[in-house]
């Protein structure tokens, strides 16, 4: 959550003329409903099948595709094995203190767990969230520390690993 995979991945897309997915937006569309409606009205299980459903139509495609996960897709039973096996999954890791500062006041209003949190408290979320979700990110083929990296050098990153 607020670590470029949408903004990054667009520009990756863009650059390497590949097509770009945003996996939250193509549910959304599909079910004409927002991820945190589905998420109270179906479950978070319905909307796991989902980002799974996504990731097996990807698989089959031929050509080369970017795809933007929801931050826990790779979380879910064995999507991080199967998308590192049909692809070249790439985590860029960055802390919390700075996910938080990429976020912007409308960012944190649209992702419910967020709303309402001062920065001290997005910072303590972001800290306990990455620390749950760590030994499944670390499990991608690439992870790439973002810390010192601007866009464009992450971008050409992303191109060359992914290649």
């Amino acid at each position: 959550m607020g670590c470029g995979k949408s903004s990054l991945g667009r520009k990756v897309a863009r650059r390497g003329a590949m097509r770009f997915v945003d996996m939250d937006s193509l549910i959304e569309e599909r079910e004409g409903a927002s991820v945190s409606d589905i998420f109270y009205y179906q479950g978070e299980e319905y909307f796991r099948l989902r980002e799974r459903e996504i990731i097996e139509e990807i698989a089959a495609e031929d050509g080369d595709v970017v795809v933007s996960t929801g931050g826990g897709v790779p979380t879910w039973r064995d999507n991080m094995a199967r998308m590192n096996e049909v692809g070249e999954c790439v985590y860029l890791r960055r802390t919390a203190e700075q996910i938080a500062s990429r976020l912007s006041p409308h960012g944190r209003q649209k992702r419910p767990k967020l709303r309402g949190l001062n920065d001290e408290e997005l910072v303590a979320f972001m800290t306990a969230n990455m620390a749950e979700r760590e030994p499944y990110y670390s499990q991608a083929k690439h992870c790439i520390d973002c810390a010192s990296m601007s866009d464009e050098e992450l971008i050409e990153k992303i191109l060359s690993v992914a290649k």
